[in-house]
């Protein structure tokens, strides 16, 4: 059967700094991405965690937690009117999440987590919302047909129908030798093959876990965040994850591998340019089959 053609849609986006740091924090980035954003051609989610519960050291700041993160990300959406996208790390957070949020993410640590994919999906179905799988840093691409196959058996067991890009995988590179990331560019086809949308993950991407000094919190190379992220788009990825702080050096998570806030605009615009020129290119080789 043949792979559904993402690419002559709107590009999925998915923006918003690593953590909720604090309300009016999380609100002027909002209002910024917004305004930055508006009269792109993307489906744009804004996104930001209540608790970043992977963090390298015990002493890493985690957020605000799911109960007062929620209410704070209810009220950027009352006052801005953008959609939403947050992680979820256990099955009891996944509905609350729903209620709020227009895009459940679950983290690459936790893409095989079998109940939590299902309860996740079952969310995402019965709300009405997108799910998101990042692909586990310790996986091959063409193994993400197993998460992909979780997912699609909820969706057949409940007799449901939703759009066709309701559930996506996210690429974030592959572990190469220690705390060091690789991205392999066939694998966006390669995960298409399953039939989802497959989301490239630009700031993730250019992580160095454990490299900061003292060897408590991620590093991160930044220098590398463009030339991957336009290779992706050539690739043929359909959307993109981009974390964005208005201070990178001051952000309480993820600071080193941010996107500075008022750049993304124009990073973005950059990016579609490329995404537009592939999508209108004919293929001249059979596609690919998992």
């Amino acid at each position: 059967m043949k792979s559904p053609d993402f690419s002559k849609a709107p590009m999925t986006l998915i923006a918003g700094p690593c953590v909720i740091e604090d309300a009016g924090f999380v609100l002027e980035v909002a209002q910024e991405l917004k305004k930055q954003l508006t009269g792109l051609p993307v489906k744009f989610y804004f996104k930001a965690s209540f608790d970043k519960a992977n963090r390298t050291s015990i002493e890493g700041f985690r957020g605000p937690g799911m109960k007062d993160g929620l209410k704070i990300l209810a009220d950027v959406k009352a006052k801005t009117g953008l959609p939403l996208l947050t992680d979820v790390h256990e099955t009891a957070q996944v509905q609350a999440v729903a209620d709020v949020c227009d895009f459940i993410q679950i983290p690459a640590f936790l893409c095989r987590q079998t109940d939590l994919i299902v309860a996740a999906s079952e969310a995402a179905l019965k709300n009405g919302r997108r799910l998101n799988i990042k692909k586990g840093q310790f996986l091959a691409p063409w193994d993400a047909g197993n998460i992909v196959t979780k997912a699609r058996e909820v969706q057949k067991k409940l007799g449901a129908s939703p759009a066709s890009d309701w559930l996506c995988l996210t690429e974030r590179g592959v572990v190469h030798g220690y705390n060091t990331l690789v991205v392999d560019m066939i694998g966006f086809q390669a995960m298409q093959s399953f039939g989802v949308p497959v989301i490239y993950d630009a700031t993730h991407s250019i992580q160095v876990p454990g490299a900061a000094p003292g060897g408590k919190s991620t590093g991160g190379k930044r220098e590398y965040l463009e030339v991957l992220a336009r290779s992706a788009m050539a690739a043929g990825a359909d959307g993109l994850f981009l974390e964005a702080h208005p201070h990178p050096e001051k952000a309480k998570s993820d600071g080193p591998n941010a996107m500075y806030l008022e750049k993304v605009g124009t990073f973005v615009s950059q990016l579609l340019e490329i995404r537009k020129l592939v999508a209108g290119m004919p293929k001249l080789l059979p596609e690919a089959h998992s």
